[in-house]
């Protein structure tokens, strides 16, 4: 057995696969978000330590019990501190945190080079302009910062003891020469830092250290190696087999990503597309990222007084279609790919007398349609083509979706099977060749295909017309968004 673990933002899951590379269990554990001010969002990193034992523990002992190795995916860009002694010195900071939008200004002037190194422009969502907030805001707890870890690479910690990353992850620090796979000590001197407190840094499947016997036992699993992992994405990409150039999904989970695989490094930072390495030795990826995604499906099924997120789904799908649809902006919590802007917020637009909590959800299924069709645009821009995507996460369960999806993107949608926990399967996959030493062209192949989804032709002029006036509703509203000032 590969024991995968994610450490994603609403739960950790953890999954067991079986040598024959099928999925032989899954569990999760789930996690709060904190947001103490406007544009925050914050998590306690014992928090995922405490939800990973209890998500592992849910598996039977006995299957438990035969795991070889271990494998991390998680959120990416979280800014997690710790002192000499390897104690938390704060919250984390998440990745959809925007209070450092100043600092990315400033980072980018003290290193006028910053998106030849890193081939990303600098947003507030990544790590390296937390750290410039922190050292202005948080002066006493900068100068007592040791060490800077990313959520997972925090958990492997807790797991091995080692302060350990790998590179796909820590692309999204703007501290790794992407291109280069290496820490770059200009970008870290631009945040007053130095290499001795970031991480050493593996391939995604690497060997990472090895449990210690405390956590082993915490586990309830054997004393065995713990592999490189990768962020979310890249590691959702090895468990949809997306590893070789040119290969594409669409993740729906609290966030919405379209992600490229790629056999080089190919930056375009002018539109706010993220470039990253891979989970993958010599491999590299593009990604268009929407902030807020199933997480606004969450949301306004809380506005509309549903139960949760499936009987939200089960009246937008009832709804007569004769009643008009508002426009919906799906920014919640700011805003990447193509707009790099974290005041940007949500906006219904174009209700009236007839519109009920139907016709907002749907609203806002179309509307994170439309936002990724944006970020799909912006990746043809940077001449990466793309004819079909396969689909994971969570919003991956919605057929309805996946439908509106295809006809928004006018792309073909491959729903493959255990699509909801495609990080945590990557991870295990992870594991598996951290320690067994099958070629990746072997062990991660494209899980079975549950559905294919073609765009409705009669959809596709609809939403055509709708994603230009979606467009015109945020040109016109950019500049009336509230710019916080947060201390």
């Amino acid at each position: 057995m590969y024991l995968g673990l994610d450490i994603g933002t609403s739960a950790v899951k953890a999954v067991l696969l079986g040598a024959d590379g099928k999925l032989v269990g899954q569990a999760e554990s789930p996690l709060a978000v904190s947001r103490p001010q406007p544009s925050w969002s914050e998590q306690d990193p014992e928090d995922w330590w405490l939800a990973s034992i209890d998500a592992v523990r849910q598996l039977p002992a006995k299957s438990r019990a035969a795991v070889q190795a271990v494998g991390l995916s998680g959120q990416m860009h979280g800014a997690t501190v710790l002192d000499m002694q390897g104690r938390v010195l704060r919250a984390a900071i998440l990745w959809n945190d925007g209070r450092a939008f100043a600092q990315c200004a400033e980072l980018e002037a003290r290193e006028p080079h910053s998106r030849e190194i890193t081939g990303n422009i600098a947003m507030p969502g990544f790590t390296a302009p937390k750290l410039l907030w922190l050292r202005e805001h948080e002066p006493e707890v900068f100068r007592r910062i040791a060490h800077v870890l990313l959520p997972k690479d925090y958990v492997r910690l807790r797991l091995t003891g080692e302060y350990l990353s790998d590179f796909s992850d820590s692309s999204g620090t703007l501290w790794l020469d992407v291109g280069a796979r290496a820490w770059s000590q200009r970008m870290l001197s631009a945040c007053d830092l130095d290499i001795a407190q970031l991480p050493g840094l593996v391939e995604g499947s690497d060997p990472a250290g090895q449990l210690t016997a405390s956590a082993a036992q915490q586990l309830g699993v054997p004393v065995v190696t713990v592999a490189g992992g990768g962020g979310d994405n890249a590691a959702g990409a090895v468990g949809a087999g997306v590893v070789a150039g040119g290969q594409a999904l669409l993740s729906l989970g609290t966030s919405g990503v379209i992600f490229v695989a790629n056999d080089r490094f190919m930056p375009n930072p002018a539109g706010a597309v993220h470039a990253f390495c891979h989970a993958l030795p010599g491999r590299w990826h593009q990604m268009a990222v929407l902030l807020s995604a199933a997480s606004c499906l969450d949301w306004v099924a809380r506005l509309g007084g549903f139960p949760g997120v499936p009987a939200a789904l089960a009246a937008a799908q009832r709804r007569s279609r004769a009643t008009p649809l508002p426009l919906f902006l799906p920014y919640l919590s700011g805003e990447r790919t193509p707009h790099n802007d974290p005041y940007a917020r949500g906006v219904f637009f174009g209700l009236d007398h007839d519109t009920d909590a139907a016709a907002l959800v749907q609203s806002v299924l179309e509307g994170v349609a439309l936002a990724l069709r944006d970020g799909l645009r912006v990746l043809s821009d940077a001449g990466t083509s793309i004819s079909e995507l396969s689909v994971i996460g969570g919003g991956s369960r919605s057929l309805d979706w996946a439908q509106l999806l295809a006809s928004a993107l006018e792309c073909t949608l491959v729903i493959r099977d255990a699509a909801d926990v495609g990080p945590a399967l990557g991870a295990a996959r992870l594991a598996a060749l951290a320690v067994r030493g099958s070629s990746i062209e072997e062990l991660c192949i494209p899980p079975p295909v549950v559905r294919i989804v073609e765009p409705d032709a009669s959809e596709v002029n609809r939403l055509r017309e709708r994603s230009e006036r979606f467009r015109s509703l945020y040109r016109a509203l950019r500049d009336q968004f509230p710019r916080e000032v947060t201390h």
